[in-house]
């Protein structure tokens, strides 16, 4: 991994132009739905500092259903993923409710939580409501995931993917946020994954945003950062349990190794969200002054198909530690939720950061 590689930089340029075709195209292919902004847990590394106290109200279902017969006079339901955030979507009584009335629409939903709220009656219960994805969080083995969590909540998350893994027609995957206390029990997360049947695996470092801003236990050395990698491209040989790195950034010569497909960002180009308050943005995690629009006073399609040129345009971006980057081109600078509004400068450089471990 000391150099990328000819055949690297060739595909790399190949997807380049696939890029700019899907930039051009602006298609809506996955919508979130920030639904609420209270949550049963205060984790630590929370990037929109959500609390179970929340005062903010939850939307109500039938204005995002609004959004969405908007979205089916341009786009096939049955295309585009609708997937419920938070903080905790479970905590929201009527979110049975809220699924179904999302599936008449024609929409395939989902869920991302948790996992410490449910239960078998519950899970039951959003099956039959059409739920077709879910993602759960597993942060470490009991004591580094109660800690990052910060609650007691272990035994919870594990009886719910068993749970979930029992069920064949849903899309399931559990996530990890990689950081310095966990980053030891890796193999140890992996081989109790497998034992519970869990098949998908992504893994993903915290972004200094949020509660996570000044804590730098949370974040990874160069070095770990480097041997994450290489750990996630020996499971993805191992082929005993899907693993993969989330779509962070770019990652030179490890592109294919720990991952499917090739780094895209796709914010703003194929990713839109409806945040609590009616906001139109992109991905939920990127800073909030990126905000396009509001459905209460504008029409989402037209935010979708006339706006976003900040996120489609990504050569402002080429400022900063990324102004003289030789790789600039096939990163077009990192992910949105890792751009700082005010500097306009990145967060976390994962190319730089490889460079630094001598990897690159």
């Amino acid at each position: 991994m000391n150099k990328i590689s000819f055949k690297k930089r060739l595909i790399f340029e190949l997807f380049k132009k696939l890029k700019a075709t899907e930039i051009s195209l602006h298609e809506l292919t996955y919508l979130f739905w920030e639904s609420t902004l209270r949550c049963n847990l205060h984790c630590i590394h929370c990037g929109s500092d959500c609390s179970q106290n929340c005062d903010f109200p939850d939307m109500p279902i039938n204005d995002f259903i609004k959004v969405l017969r908007n979205i089916k006079t341009q786009y096939e339901a049955k295309n585009i993923a609708v997937v419920i955030t938070g903080g905790e979507p479970l905590i929201r009584k009527d979110l049975e409710i809220c699924g179904a009335q999302i599936a008449n629409e024609g929409f395939k939903w989902g869920i991302v939580t948790n996992g410490a709220l449910l239960t078998k009656k519950r899970f039951s219960d959003l099956m039959q409501s059409g739920l077709s994805s879910i993602t759960v969080s597993l942060d470490g083995l009991r004591e580094s995931h109660n800690w990052m969590r910060n609650s007691d909540c272990y035994d919870k998350v594990i009886n719910s993917i068993e749970l979930i893994a029992q069920q064949d027609n849903l899309i399931f995957d559990v996530v990890t946020c990689v950081n310095s206390r966990n980053f030891k029990e890796l193999q140890s997360i992996k081989e109790l994954l497998i034992s519970l049947g869990v098949r998908k695996w992504r893994l993903f470092t915290i972004s200094p945003i949020g509660r996570a801003k000044n804590n730098a236990e949370l974040m990874l050395s160069d070095i770990q950062f480097a041997d994450l990698l290489k750990f996630i491209s020996a499971c993805r040989k191992e082929k005993k349990i899907e693993v993969e790195y989330e779509c962070e950034g770019f990652v030179g010569n490890y592109e294919l190794e720990v991952r499917k497909g090739l780094y895209f960002c796709r914010a703003g180009i194929n990713v839109a969200s409806v945040l609590i308050d009616g906001s139109i943005s992109a991905c939920p995690n990127i800073y909030r002054r990126y905000v396009q629009g509001n459905i209460y006073k504008d029409d989402f399609l037209s935010v979708w198909n006339n706006k976003f040129d900040i996120m489609r345009r990504r050569d402002w971006m080429k400022c900063g530690e990324c102004s003289d980057c030789k790789v600039f081109d096939w990163c077009t600078g990192n992910g949105m939720h890792l751009r700082d509004f005010d500097t306009k400068n990145v967060l976390t450089c994962q190319y730089n950061k490889l460079k630094n471990a001598g990897n690159l």
